[in-house]
């Protein structure tokens, strides 16, 4: 997604501000009549421009999140760069942003529970517990699991989505992030680890409750022994 100001309100920027040399002396009523529909004008021009943004993010958000619940690992894949490139875009203005925060009040729309109902979701959680399937009619659902490079690119949006919305990690810690997090950088690799401490950094901020899961999960001992660990990546250990 990428935020462009749309051509009617650069014409409109350039109508406001007549060239000395056409300009005439005018009285004070016509002056007071013209100034009085330039800041209407401009009104009306801010009202588009912020319905215009509200809805190129909305479109964003539903174009990502619809991919992000795919079945298969590559559409979530698609789904997640799309939604940091959105991300990226949305960083670049405060309105922007200040939309993008009342986006993620529609459950519809945010972004941090799909996340951890899908990138970050074990396969382990969705064993089968009978044979039923085999004789109904219904195909059963398979999902592929969760490739390195989704992983990575699910922690860069949580990140950036924490960053941008504080609130999200309020979001983030009903669906235990921490926890999550943690056993993301104990047992994954080298690329997923860095992603990790960056959106444990992001979660931390302002959390106290994300805190405690912290400390009670003995997040700096497992810090820690990265450190020590001389078998990880040098540049990881040098970033924690």
């Amino acid at each position: 997604m990428n935020l462009k100001e749309p051509l009617w309100s650069k014409r409109t920027e350039s109508n406001e501000h007549p060239s000395p040399s056409s300009s005439s002396p005018r009285d004070p009523e016509s002056e007071a009549a013209a100034a009085a529909a330039t800041s209407a004008v401009e009104e009306l021009v801010n009202s588009l421009n912020k319905q215009r943004i509200y809805r190129e993010v909305t479109l964003a958000l539903r174009t990502g999140l619809c991919d992000v619940r795919a079945e298969f690992s590559f559409l979530r894949v698609c789904g997640l760069r799309f939604l940091l490139k959105s991300l990226r875009s949305i960083a670049q203005s405060d309105s922007s942003i200040t939309l993008f925060s009342q986006t993620q009040s529609i459950p519809d729309l945010q972004v941090v529970p799909l996340l951890f109902e899908h990138s970050f979701k074990e396969t382990e959680d969705e064993k089968v517990g009978s044979l039923d399937h085999i004789f109904s009619v219904e195909p059963m659902k398979v999902k592929s699991p969760s490739t390195d490079s989704e992983v990575a690119l699910a922690l860069r949006v949580l990140e950036g989505c924490c960053l941008l919305h504080p609130e999200s990690t309020r979001l983030a810690h009903q669906h235990k992030a921490i926890p999550v997090l943690m056993n993301v950088l104990s047992t994954r690799g080298v690329l997923e680890q860095g992603a990790c401490l960056d959106a444990l950094i992001s979660i931390l901020l302002d959390s106290s409750a994300n805190q405690m899961d912290f400390e009670a999960c003995n997040g700096i001992e497992e810090v820690a022994e990265l450190i020590r660990d001389k078998q990880v990546d040098e540049n990881l250990r040098l970033f924690c």
